[in-house]
Protein backbone atom coordinates (compact mmCIF):
# COMPACT_ATOMS: atom_id res chain seq x y z
CA UNK A 1 0.00 0.00 0.00
CA UNK A 2 0.92 3.73 -0.66
CA UNK A 3 0.91 6.32 2.04
CA UNK A 4 -1.42 8.08 -0.81
CA UNK A 5 -4.39 7.32 -2.72
CA UNK A 6 -5.96 9.86 -5.53
CA UNK A 7 -9.34 7.84 -4.84
CA UNK A 8 -9.44 5.15 -1.80
CA UNK A 9 -12.84 3.28 -2.01
CA UNK A 10 -14.39 1.57 1.60
CA UNK A 11 -16.17 -1.69 0.53
CA UNK A 12 -16.11 -4.29 -2.33
CA UNK A 13 -19.55 -5.19 -2.84
CA UNK A 14 -21.41 -3.90 -6.24
CA UNK A 15 -21.15 -0.31 -5.46
CA UNK A 16 -16.70 -0.21 -4.92
CA UNK A 17 -16.58 -2.98 -8.00
CA UNK A 18 -17.97 -0.25 -9.75
CA UNK A 19 -16.38 3.15 -8.89
CA UNK A 20 -12.98 0.83 -9.09
CA UNK A 21 -13.61 0.09 -12.52
CA UNK A 22 -14.55 3.53 -13.57
CA UNK A 23 -11.20 4.79 -11.64
CA UNK A 24 -9.09 2.62 -13.51
CA UNK A 25 -10.30 3.16 -17.06
CA UNK A 26 -8.95 6.82 -16.50
CA UNK A 27 -5.28 5.41 -14.66
CA UNK A 28 -5.97 6.96 -10.93
CA UNK A 29 -4.09 5.47 -8.01
CA UNK A 30 -6.74 3.57 -6.46
CA UNK A 31 -7.08 1.73 -3.38
CA UNK A 32 -10.32 -0.48 -2.25
CA UNK A 33 -10.67 -1.90 1.59
CA UNK A 34 -12.78 -5.13 2.05
CA UNK A 35 -13.39 -6.26 4.80
CA UNK A 36 -13.93 -9.53 3.46
CA UNK A 37 -11.22 -12.17 2.41
CA UNK A 38 -12.36 -11.70 -1.09
CA UNK A 39 -14.77 -9.35 -3.28
CA UNK A 40 -18.45 -9.32 -3.96
CA UNK A 41 -19.96 -7.90 -1.01
CA UNK A 42 -22.82 -9.67 0.86
CA UNK A 43 -24.84 -10.01 -2.35
CA UNK A 44 -22.17 -11.49 -4.16
CA UNK A 45 -19.90 -13.56 -1.22
CA UNK A 46 -17.82 -15.67 -2.57
CA UNK A 47 -18.54 -15.83 -5.94
CA UNK A 48 -15.09 -16.21 -7.28
CA UNK A 49 -14.90 -19.31 -5.26
CA UNK A 50 -18.76 -20.44 -4.33
CA UNK A 51 -19.12 -23.19 -1.53
CA UNK A 52 -22.32 -24.67 -3.34
CA UNK A 53 -21.31 -27.06 -6.63
CA UNK A 54 -24.56 -26.66 -8.43
CA UNK A 55 -24.88 -23.64 -9.77
CA UNK A 56 -28.20 -23.35 -9.57
CA UNK A 57 -28.46 -22.84 -5.93
CA UNK A 58 -28.14 -19.23 -5.79
CA UNK A 59 -29.75 -18.22 -8.78
CA UNK A 60 -28.67 -16.68 -12.09
CA UNK A 61 -28.51 -12.93 -10.37
CA UNK A 62 -25.63 -13.72 -8.03
CA UNK A 63 -23.22 -14.98 -11.11
CA UNK A 64 -23.63 -11.16 -12.33
CA UNK A 65 -21.18 -10.52 -9.63
CA UNK A 66 -18.46 -12.82 -11.14
CA UNK A 67 -18.30 -10.26 -13.81
CA UNK A 68 -18.09 -7.21 -11.57
CA UNK A 69 -15.05 -8.95 -9.72
CA UNK A 70 -12.84 -10.34 -12.65
CA UNK A 71 -13.64 -6.06 -13.59
CA UNK A 72 -11.73 -5.19 -9.94
CA UNK A 73 -9.51 -7.81 -10.45
CA UNK A 74 -7.82 -6.41 -13.94
CA UNK A 75 -8.57 -2.89 -12.89
CA UNK A 76 -5.01 -2.37 -11.48
CA UNK A 77 -6.26 -1.34 -8.43
CA UNK A 78 -4.59 -1.96 -4.93
CA UNK A 79 -7.16 -4.07 -3.47
CA UNK A 80 -6.78 -5.09 -0.06
CA UNK A 81 -8.26 -7.52 1.54
CA UNK A 82 -8.83 -8.45 5.08
CA UNK A 83 -9.04 -4.99 5.97
CA UNK A 84 -10.95 -3.34 8.98
CA UNK A 85 -11.64 0.42 8.37
CA UNK A 86 -11.93 2.15 12.11
CA UNK A 87 -11.08 5.94 11.16
CA UNK A 88 -12.37 8.22 8.08
CA UNK A 89 -11.45 12.13 9.32
CA UNK A 90 -13.36 15.20 7.25
CA UNK A 91 -9.71 15.97 5.51
CA UNK A 92 -9.43 12.09 4.44
CA UNK A 93 -7.49 10.71 6.84
CA UNK A 94 -7.72 6.66 6.53
CA UNK A 95 -7.38 4.60 9.63
CA UNK A 96 -7.16 0.98 9.00
CA UNK A 97 -6.30 -2.04 10.38
CA UNK A 98 -4.31 -5.38 7.85
CA UNK A 99 -3.11 -8.77 9.23
CA UNK A 100 -2.81 -6.88 12.84
CA UNK A 101 -1.47 -4.26 11.79
CA UNK A 102 -3.06 -0.86 11.90
CA UNK A 103 -1.89 2.13 9.79
CA UNK A 104 -3.00 5.76 8.60
CA UNK A 105 -3.25 6.66 4.72
CA UNK A 106 -4.28 9.39 2.86
CA UNK A 107 -6.50 10.22 0.09
CA UNK A 108 -7.84 12.71 -2.83
CA UNK A 109 -11.27 11.23 -2.34
CA UNK A 110 -12.99 8.74 -0.57
CA UNK A 111 -16.17 6.64 -1.74
CA UNK A 112 -17.59 4.81 1.01
CA UNK A 113 -19.64 2.11 -0.30
CA UNK A 114 -19.65 -0.36 2.76
CA UNK A 115 -23.72 -1.30 1.82
CA UNK A 116 -26.71 -2.29 3.92
CA UNK A 117 -27.42 -4.25 7.59
CA UNK A 118 -30.19 -6.17 8.05
CA UNK A 119 -32.64 -4.13 10.01
CA UNK A 120 -32.90 -4.97 13.89
CA UNK A 121 -35.41 -7.57 14.66
CA UNK A 122 -36.57 -6.75 18.43
CA UNK A 123 -38.63 -9.33 19.60
CA UNK A 124 -38.13 -11.66 23.10
CA UNK A 125 -35.59 -14.02 22.79
CA UNK A 126 -34.13 -12.71 19.63
CA UNK A 127 -30.49 -13.04 21.65
CA UNK A 128 -31.13 -16.62 22.05
CA UNK A 129 -28.44 -18.58 20.73
CA UNK A 130 -29.33 -20.26 17.20
CA UNK A 131 -31.37 -17.29 16.11
CA UNK A 132 -30.21 -15.14 13.75
CA UNK A 133 -30.83 -13.52 10.20
CA UNK A 134 -32.00 -15.06 7.29
CA UNK A 135 -28.61 -12.96 5.76
CA UNK A 136 -26.34 -15.35 8.38
CA UNK A 137 -28.05 -18.00 7.00
CA UNK A 138 -27.35 -17.14 3.53
CA UNK A 139 -23.18 -16.22 4.34
CA UNK A 140 -22.97 -19.48 5.97
CA UNK A 141 -24.39 -21.05 2.56
CA UNK A 142 -22.52 -18.86 -0.06
CA UNK A 143 -19.02 -19.07 1.87
CA UNK A 144 -19.09 -22.59 3.44
CA UNK A 145 -21.85 -24.28 2.23
CA UNK A 146 -23.64 -24.56 5.71
CA UNK A 147 -27.37 -24.99 6.34
CA UNK A 148 -29.15 -25.75 8.97
CA UNK A 149 -31.56 -28.40 8.43
CA UNK A 150 -35.95 -27.57 9.86
CA UNK A 151 -34.68 -23.95 10.27
CA UNK A 152 -38.13 -21.91 11.01
CA UNK A 153 -37.71 -18.16 8.75
CA UNK A 154 -39.95 -15.77 9.95
CA UNK A 155 -40.45 -11.81 9.33
CA UNK A 156 -40.73 -10.54 5.55
CA UNK A 157 -39.07 -8.89 2.60
CA UNK A 158 -37.56 -10.60 -0.67
CA UNK A 159 -34.31 -11.87 0.66
CA UNK A 160 -36.08 -13.73 3.46
CA UNK A 161 -38.26 -15.82 0.31
CA UNK A 162 -34.23 -15.58 -1.85
CA UNK A 163 -32.85 -17.15 1.05
CA UNK A 164 -35.50 -20.11 1.50
CA UNK A 165 -35.50 -20.44 -1.76
CA UNK A 166 -31.94 -21.03 -2.01
CA UNK A 167 -32.05 -23.63 1.06
CA UNK A 168 -34.77 -25.33 -0.86
CA UNK A 169 -32.71 -25.13 -3.91
CA UNK A 170 -29.71 -26.80 -1.69
CA UNK A 171 -31.75 -29.95 -0.59
CA UNK A 172 -32.07 -28.22 2.55
CA UNK A 173 -35.71 -28.57 4.45
CA UNK A 174 -37.17 -25.80 6.01
CA UNK A 175 -40.00 -26.45 8.22
CA UNK A 176 -42.08 -23.22 7.87
CA UNK A 177 -42.18 -19.94 6.96
CA UNK A 178 -43.98 -17.43 8.96
CA UNK A 179 -44.94 -14.26 7.40
CA UNK A 180 -45.18 -11.39 8.86
CA UNK A 181 -46.41 -9.27 6.67
CA UNK A 182 -49.34 -7.20 7.19
CA UNK A 183 -52.69 -7.74 4.85
CA UNK A 184 -53.34 -3.90 4.57
CA UNK A 185 -49.73 -3.77 3.00
CA UNK A 186 -51.25 -5.35 0.13
CA UNK A 187 -54.01 -3.13 -0.93
CA UNK A 188 -51.31 0.25 0.14
CA UNK A 189 -48.90 -1.31 -2.74
CA UNK A 190 -51.51 -1.77 -5.20
CA UNK A 191 -51.28 1.86 -5.84
CA UNK A 192 -47.84 2.02 -6.68
CA UNK A 193 -48.65 -1.34 -9.31
CA UNK A 194 -48.45 0.40 -12.67
CA UNK A 195 -44.62 1.38 -11.72
CA UNK A 196 -43.75 -1.61 -10.73
CA UNK A 197 -44.96 -3.40 -14.04
CA UNK A 198 -42.00 -0.72 -15.41
CA UNK A 199 -39.96 -3.56 -14.16
CA UNK A 200 -41.53 -7.08 -14.51
CA UNK A 201 -39.13 -9.10 -13.96
CA UNK A 202 -38.87 -8.60 -10.15
CA UNK A 203 -42.54 -9.30 -10.00
CA UNK A 204 -41.69 -12.43 -12.11
CA UNK A 205 -38.91 -12.84 -9.80
CA UNK A 206 -40.92 -12.62 -6.63
CA UNK A 207 -43.54 -14.63 -8.55
CA UNK A 208 -40.99 -17.79 -8.93
CA UNK A 209 -39.54 -17.76 -5.92
CA UNK A 210 -42.77 -17.91 -3.76
CA UNK A 211 -44.17 -20.66 -6.33
CA UNK A 212 -40.65 -22.74 -5.12
CA UNK A 213 -41.82 -22.54 -1.94
CA UNK A 214 -45.29 -23.54 -2.10
CA UNK A 215 -44.04 -26.12 -4.58
CA UNK A 216 -41.92 -27.95 -1.73
CA UNK A 217 -44.69 -28.31 0.36
CA UNK A 218 -43.14 -25.83 2.79
CA UNK A 219 -46.06 -24.10 4.88
CA UNK A 220 -46.31 -20.49 4.54
CA UNK A 221 -47.88 -19.00 7.31
CA UNK A 222 -49.27 -15.57 6.60
CA UNK A 223 -50.84 -12.51 8.75
CA UNK A 224 -48.40 -12.88 11.83
CA UNK A 225 -48.86 -10.28 14.19
CA UNK A 226 -46.62 -11.27 17.36
CA UNK A 227 -43.51 -13.67 17.68
CA UNK A 228 -41.40 -14.71 20.51
CA UNK A 229 -38.55 -17.24 20.85
CA UNK A 230 -38.28 -19.70 23.49
CA UNK A 231 -35.55 -21.52 24.92
CA UNK A 232 -32.90 -21.60 27.65
CA UNK A 233 -29.69 -21.72 26.68
CA UNK A 234 -30.38 -21.87 23.11
CA UNK A 235 -33.78 -21.44 21.28
CA UNK A 236 -36.40 -24.48 21.17
CA UNK A 237 -39.70 -23.12 20.12
CA UNK A 238 -41.17 -19.84 18.21
CA UNK A 239 -44.42 -19.05 19.46
CA UNK A 240 -46.57 -17.04 16.76
CA UNK A 241 -49.72 -14.95 17.48
CA UNK A 242 -51.91 -15.55 14.04
CA UNK A 243 -55.71 -14.34 14.47
CA UNK A 244 -55.88 -13.43 17.86
CA UNK A 245 -54.37 -17.14 18.87
CA UNK A 246 -50.76 -18.44 19.50
CA UNK A 247 -49.35 -21.58 18.13
CA UNK A 248 -46.14 -22.98 18.73
CA UNK A 249 -43.23 -24.70 16.58
CA UNK A 250 -41.05 -26.33 18.08
CA UNK A 251 -36.81 -25.17 16.57
CA UNK A 252 -33.66 -25.37 17.03
CA UNK A 253 -32.95 -22.64 14.59
CA UNK A 254 -34.90 -19.38 13.67
CA UNK A 255 -33.58 -16.95 10.97
CA UNK A 256 -35.14 -13.71 11.55
CA UNK A 257 -35.42 -10.80 8.81
CA UNK A 258 -37.66 -7.48 8.00
CA UNK A 259 -35.62 -5.63 5.36
CA UNK A 260 -32.14 -4.02 4.85
CA UNK A 261 -31.36 -0.54 5.80
CA UNK A 262 -28.11 1.21 5.35
CA UNK A 263 -24.91 0.91 7.21
CA UNK A 264 -24.74 4.33 8.01
CA UNK A 265 -22.07 4.31 10.92
CA UNK A 266 -19.11 5.25 9.23
CA UNK A 267 -20.91 8.05 7.61
CA UNK A 268 -22.08 9.34 10.66
CA UNK A 269 -18.34 9.38 12.24
CA UNK A 270 -16.91 11.49 9.33
CA UNK A 271 -19.76 13.85 10.22
CA UNK A 272 -21.94 13.34 6.93
CA UNK A 273 -25.02 14.83 7.17
CA UNK A 274 -28.21 12.22 7.33
CA UNK A 275 -31.89 12.37 6.71
CA UNK A 276 -34.67 10.40 7.77
CA UNK A 277 -36.16 8.50 4.97
CA UNK A 278 -40.18 7.79 6.24
CA UNK A 279 -40.60 5.21 3.03
CA UNK A 280 -37.86 3.11 3.86
CA UNK A 281 -37.68 3.86 7.58
CA UNK A 282 -34.09 4.60 8.32
CA UNK A 283 -31.36 6.81 8.05
CA UNK A 284 -29.43 7.54 5.13
CA UNK A 285 -26.29 9.70 3.97
CA UNK A 286 -27.38 13.15 2.03
CA UNK A 287 -25.36 13.29 -1.26
CA UNK A 288 -25.67 15.19 -4.29
CA UNK A 289 -25.92 13.86 -8.15
CA UNK A 290 -22.31 12.17 -7.61
CA UNK A 291 -22.91 10.66 -4.41
CA UNK A 292 -20.62 13.37 -2.84
CA UNK A 293 -21.77 13.86 0.68
CA UNK A 294 -21.60 17.18 3.09
CA UNK A 295 -18.29 16.30 3.90
CA UNK A 296 -16.07 17.94 1.22
CA UNK A 297 -14.52 14.65 -0.92
CA UNK A 298 -16.32 12.03 0.42
CA UNK A 299 -18.80 10.38 -1.50
CA UNK A 300 -21.41 7.61 -0.49
CA UNK A 301 -22.62 4.90 -2.90
CA UNK A 302 -24.88 2.01 -3.32
CA UNK A 303 -27.05 1.29 -0.32
CA UNK A 304 -25.65 3.25 2.05
CA UNK A 305 -27.12 6.55 0.23
CA UNK A 306 -30.07 4.63 0.47
CA UNK A 307 -31.83 0.64 -0.08
CA UNK A 308 -32.25 0.41 -4.14
CA UNK A 309 -30.73 -3.10 -4.93
CA UNK A 310 -27.57 -4.75 -5.95
CA UNK A 311 -27.74 -3.58 -9.43
CA UNK A 312 -28.83 0.32 -8.60
CA UNK A 313 -25.91 -0.14 -6.24
CA UNK A 314 -23.39 -0.86 -9.11
CA UNK A 315 -24.74 2.22 -11.23
CA UNK A 316 -24.05 4.37 -8.01
CA UNK A 317 -20.67 3.25 -7.65
CA UNK A 318 -19.93 4.13 -11.18
CA UNK A 319 -21.45 7.41 -10.89
CA UNK A 320 -19.66 8.38 -7.68
CA UNK A 321 -16.46 7.12 -9.61
CA UNK A 322 -16.88 9.22 -12.08
CA UNK A 323 -18.24 12.10 -10.03
CA UNK A 324 -14.51 11.87 -8.30
CA UNK A 325 -12.28 11.48 -11.03
CA UNK A 326 -14.03 14.64 -12.05
CA UNK A 327 -13.44 16.84 -8.53
CA UNK A 328 -9.75 15.33 -9.00
CA UNK A 329 -9.18 16.41 -12.10
CA UNK A 330 -8.98 13.25 -14.26
CA UNK A 331 -11.88 14.05 -16.67
CA UNK A 332 -13.92 17.10 -17.68
CA UNK A 333 -17.45 17.58 -17.00
CA UNK A 334 -18.40 16.28 -20.45
CA UNK A 335 -16.78 13.39 -20.23
CA UNK A 336 -17.95 12.89 -16.56
CA UNK A 337 -21.76 12.83 -18.29
CA UNK A 338 -21.09 11.18 -21.00
CA UNK A 339 -19.97 7.97 -19.20
CA UNK A 340 -22.45 8.54 -16.69
CA UNK A 341 -25.17 8.69 -19.05
CA UNK A 342 -25.97 5.13 -18.99
CA UNK A 343 -25.94 4.34 -15.30
CA UNK A 344 -28.33 7.14 -14.53
CA UNK A 345 -30.48 5.47 -17.20
CA UNK A 346 -30.08 1.68 -15.60
CA UNK A 347 -30.53 3.66 -12.12
CA UNK A 348 -33.99 4.95 -13.18
CA UNK A 349 -34.75 1.91 -13.91
CA UNK A 350 -33.72 0.11 -11.22
CA UNK A 351 -35.48 2.58 -8.92
CA UNK A 352 -39.00 2.42 -10.25
CA UNK A 353 -39.56 -0.99 -8.47
CA UNK A 354 -39.08 0.68 -4.80
CA UNK A 355 -42.39 2.56 -3.98
CA UNK A 356 -43.63 -1.16 -4.71
CA UNK A 357 -41.87 -2.82 -2.56
CA UNK A 358 -41.09 -0.13 0.20
CA UNK A 359 -44.55 -0.39 0.71
CA UNK A 360 -45.62 -3.94 0.57
CA UNK A 361 -42.78 -4.83 2.52
CA UNK A 362 -43.05 -2.02 4.93
CA UNK A 363 -42.51 -4.01 8.66
CA UNK A 364 -45.03 -2.88 11.22
CA UNK A 365 -44.66 -0.88 14.23
CA UNK A 366 -44.73 -3.93 16.96
CA UNK A 367 -42.09 -5.36 15.01
CA UNK A 368 -39.57 -2.13 15.05
CA UNK A 369 -40.70 -0.61 18.07
CA UNK A 370 -41.09 -3.94 20.66
CA UNK A 371 -44.13 -3.38 23.24
CA UNK A 372 -42.46 -6.07 25.38
CA UNK A 373 -40.86 -4.79 28.32
CA UNK A 374 -38.74 -7.55 28.36
CA UNK A 375 -37.45 -7.75 25.12
CA UNK A 376 -33.98 -6.67 24.63
CA UNK A 377 -32.87 -3.60 22.44
CA UNK A 378 -29.24 -2.98 22.77
CA UNK A 379 -27.42 -7.17 22.67
CA UNK A 380 -24.12 -5.71 23.58
CA UNK A 381 -25.07 -4.23 27.25
CA UNK A 382 -28.26 -6.19 28.00
CA UNK A 383 -30.53 -2.96 28.01
CA UNK A 384 -34.39 -4.39 27.41
CA UNK A 385 -37.44 -1.88 27.01
CA UNK A 386 -38.29 -1.07 30.57
CA UNK A 387 -34.74 0.55 31.25
CA UNK A 388 -35.41 2.35 27.81
CA UNK A 389 -38.83 3.40 29.28
CA UNK A 390 -37.59 4.68 32.64
CA UNK A 391 -34.95 6.32 31.31
CA UNK A 392 -37.30 8.44 28.64
CA UNK A 393 -39.54 9.30 32.01
CA UNK A 394 -36.68 10.48 33.78
CA UNK A 395 -35.72 13.47 31.23
CA UNK A 396 -33.92 11.15 28.63
CA UNK A 397 -34.30 12.79 25.67
CA UNK A 398 -31.72 11.02 22.84
CA UNK A 399 -30.14 8.36 21.94
CA UNK A 400 -26.82 9.77 22.91
CA UNK A 401 -28.32 11.05 26.33
CA UNK A 402 -29.17 7.43 26.76
CA UNK A 403 -25.42 6.25 26.50
CA UNK A 404 -24.87 8.08 29.81
CA UNK A 405 -28.31 6.40 31.60
CA UNK A 406 -28.02 2.84 30.63
CA UNK A 407 -24.95 2.26 28.67
CA UNK A 408 -27.12 1.43 25.16
CA UNK A 409 -25.13 1.56 22.09
CA UNK A 410 -21.80 1.63 23.74
CA UNK A 411 -21.13 -1.99 23.05
CA UNK A 412 -18.91 -3.04 20.26
CA UNK A 413 -21.46 -2.94 17.77
CA UNK A 414 -21.16 0.51 18.07
CA UNK A 415 -25.76 0.78 17.91
CA UNK A 416 -25.20 -0.92 14.70
CA UNK A 417 -27.91 -3.31 15.82
CA UNK A 418 -30.10 -1.42 18.45
CA UNK A 419 -29.64 2.02 16.92
CA UNK A 420 -32.72 2.15 14.74
CA UNK A 421 -35.18 0.69 17.50
CA UNK A 422 -33.57 2.76 19.94
CA UNK A 423 -34.74 6.22 18.22
CA UNK A 424 -37.78 4.88 17.00
CA UNK A 425 -38.67 3.94 20.71
CA UNK A 426 -37.95 7.17 21.78
CA UNK A 427 -39.94 8.83 19.21
CA UNK A 428 -42.92 6.68 19.82
CA UNK A 429 -42.68 7.52 23.56
CA UNK A 430 -41.94 11.14 23.47
CA UNK A 431 -44.77 11.63 20.42
CA UNK A 432 -42.04 13.39 18.64
CA UNK A 433 -40.55 12.47 14.55
CA UNK A 434 -38.01 10.19 14.87
CA UNK A 435 -36.21 12.85 12.33
CA UNK A 436 -36.29 15.12 15.91
CA UNK A 437 -34.84 12.21 18.16
CA UNK A 438 -31.80 12.22 15.92
CA UNK A 439 -29.34 9.10 16.32
CA UNK A 440 -26.33 8.02 17.91
CA UNK A 441 -23.08 10.44 17.84
CA UNK A 442 -20.50 8.15 16.44
CA UNK A 443 -16.77 8.53 16.90
CA UNK A 444 -13.81 6.55 15.49
CA UNK A 445 -12.82 4.33 15.93
CA UNK A 446 -16.09 2.69 14.50
CA UNK A 447 -14.86 -0.70 14.57
CA UNK A 448 -12.71 -2.74 17.67
CA UNK A 449 -9.13 -1.76 17.78
CA UNK A 450 -6.58 -2.99 19.96
CA UNK A 451 -4.38 -1.03 22.07
CA UNK A 452 -1.12 -2.97 20.51
CA UNK A 453 -1.97 -1.59 17.05
CA UNK A 454 -2.68 1.30 18.10
CA UNK A 455 0.82 1.45 19.64
CA UNK A 456 2.36 0.59 16.72
CA UNK A 457 0.23 2.60 14.41
CA UNK A 458 1.95 3.47 11.28
CA UNK A 459 1.46 6.96 10.20
CA UNK A 460 1.76 7.80 6.23
CA UNK A 461 5.34 8.95 6.25
CA UNK A 462 6.59 5.37 7.90
CA UNK A 463 4.74 3.86 4.92
CA UNK A 464 6.64 5.55 2.06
Amino acid sequence: MKSHYQLAIIGAGPAGMAAAAEAAAFGAASVVFDEQPAPGGQIYRAVETPAAVDRAVFGPDYWHGSKLTKTLRDSGADYVPGATVWQVSPTREIGVTVDGSAMLLTADQVIVATGALERPFPVPGWTLPSVMTAGSAQVLLKSAALAADGAVFAGTGPLLYLVVWQYLQAGVAVKAVLDTTPRSNYFRAARHLAGALRAPQYLIKGIQLLRGINKAGVPLIRGVTDLRMLGEDAVSAVEYQRGGDWQRIEADQVFLHQGVVPNVNLSYSIGCGHTWNEAQLCWQAITDLWGESTVEGIAIAGDGAGINGALAAEHQGRIAGLGALYRIGTIGAHERDRRAAPARAGLTAERRIRPFLETLYRPVKCFRVPPHDETVVCRCEEVNVTAIRKAVAVGCVGPNQLKSFSRCGMGPCQGRLCGLTVSELIADLTDLPVSEIGYYRLRPPIKPLLLEELAELQAPAAME
